[in-house]
């Protein structure tokens, strides 16, 4: 962000990325509004929220950094547009990603709206991710500091968002932004990483999901049939799951743990093997739909590296032709735990090409 100062809307959430994006932006001489998002109001006064601190630390670090800050309440718009979604996609068995869907309909929707509102020439957000643009043309790449590389969470933002958007973190290393914290005096600076998803904070995950979707037991089975526990509900479980599996015993005599390796939606059941390379946690293709894409036009049928969770590494692998929002990809290695409802996400070197919903 050099040459003209800019009017500059911060998303903060009280964490110490953002608090160094508008300490940053800030000493550069732009105008930095910051702004925190309230998308969950449901239980924030519970043991488990911590949505009150992170406001407090915010305006803390608002205070010190010397900007306006306003908390603005998304709750409505979260509620309708991303939890409405996860609800119904882990109601089918499928286990969506809910921050992919926050970011390309909150932050890089509802609160850049509210920012344009504001007379905002653009947003900032800490995510470790770059932007580059060349001819007219926006292109998400990922962060220099590739074990903090974000931009598998920003694939569904489009030229439009991506037209008002910055990542100063982009080219910097997380150690450096912890010592840019503790060097401006930033209450943040040593304050751990958020994680899991946001509204459900660190609860336990099937306390949470209860309140919202009916229990659902059936059987638990191997892949020839036979029934060898009892699940609680599918929609507890996704692939490549270890724990709480609660099988007794080692069935085969390999004494290797428990996967699920599968879900029988129909016949309410889930499958189960033995073994972290089992045949059939391993697929060399997978489909995807509801394809969105960072570029112009979408990328032609060839090879690509792609991820399939955000955790992994690239991996190469040859996008086929896109036929009616439907793609395929078919990888040179086989993929462990392909899971339905998760985000495949393409890439051509560092360029963040977009991807789709795993089918």
């Amino acid at each position: 962000m050099t040459g003209s100062k800019k009017r500059i809307v911060v998303g903060m959430s009280g964490g110490v990325d953002s608090s160094v994006t508008a300490s940053l932006l800030k000493q550069q001489g732009h105008e930095v509004i910051g702004v925190f998002m309230q998308n969950w109001e449901d239980d924030n006064d519970d043991e488990y929220c911590s949505i009150k601190q992170d406001a407090l630390d915010a305006m803390s670090v608002a205070d010190i950094v010397g900007i306006d800050m306003e908390i603005v309440n998304f709750a409505k718009e979260y509620k309708d547009r991303v939890f409405s979604y996860f609800l119904k996609e882990y109601s089918a068995g499928r286990t969506p990603n809910p921050d992919v869907l926050c970011n390309a309909e909150i932050k890089f929707k509802a609160f850049l709206d509210y920012a344009m509102e504001l007379g905002a020439d653009c947003i900032a957000t800490g995510h470790y991710a770059r932007k580059l643009e060349q001819d007219g043309t926006h292109y998400l790449m990922k962060a220099v500091d590739h074990t903090k590389d974000q931009s598998y969470f920003l694939y569904r933002l489009q030229q439009h968002q991506l037209a008002k958007a910055i990542f100063p973190l982009g080219d910097i290393r997380k150690t450096e932004v912890r010592k840019l914290a503790e060097e401006a005096g930033l209450p943040t600076a040593a304050k751990k990483d958020s994680t899991g998803i946001c509204f459900i904070g660190e609860r336990p995950f099937r306390e949470f999901l209860q309140r919202y979707l009916p229990t659902k037991p059936g059987e638990m089975i191997l892949p020839d049939g036979k029934v060898v526990g009892e699940h609680i509900g599918l929609m507890y479980y996704t692939l490549g799951q270890r724990k709480g599996l609660n099988i007794g015993g080692a069935r085969d005599g390999t004494g290797e743990p428990w996967f699920v390796a599968g879900k029988d939606i129909p016949g309410n059941r889930l499958i189960v093997v033995q073994g972290h390379d089992h045949p059939l946690l391993l697929k060399p293709t997978l489909a995807m739909a509801d394809l969105s894409w960072t570029l112009p036009s979408a990328p032609a049928a060839g090879e690509y590296a792609a991820k399939n969770r955000y955790r992994m590494a690239d991996a190469g692998c040859n996008l086929s032709a896109i036929v009616d929002g439907q793609a395929t990809l078919t990888f040179r290695d086989k993929q462990w735990a392909v899971t339905p409802g998760q985000s495949a996400v393409l890439y051509d070197g560092d360029i963040c090409l977009g991807g789709g919903i795993i089918q």
